[in-house]
């Protein structure tokens, strides 16, 4: 539990001086994946534990995105190609407790 809360402070000092040097106008390549993970603490915590290749503690785009489509292949249960509100919840309650 004190990794977990040691983690989430950097995480969070690590979005915070993230947000002061780069903004969606100052980087051409924003990633709408990224959005994903900027929103919700558990999803970034895990994309991070996963995702995050050369363990900088930020996602690059490109790992954004392939934590994106691995969170679509958890989510969407119903295979419609789209993820409901409700499969959302699912699939983030789903990461809390397995992961």
């Amino acid at each position: 539990m004190t990794r977990l809360l040691v983690l989430t402070c950097l995480l969070t000092a690590a979005s915070a001086a993230a947000a002061q040097t780069m903004t969606r106008a100052s980087a051409p390549n924003f990633s709408r994946s990224a959005e994903l993970f900027e929103r919700d603490w558990v999803l970034m915590n895990w994309a991070l534990k996963f995702y995050d290749r050369d363990r900088d503690i930020l996602l690059s785009p490109s790992e954004a995105q392939a934590a994106a489509a691995e969170f679509r292949k958890i989510a969407d249960a119903d295979s419609d190609g789209r993820v409901t509100p409700q499969e959302y919840r699912a699939a983030r309650e789903f990461i809390l407790a397995r992961y």
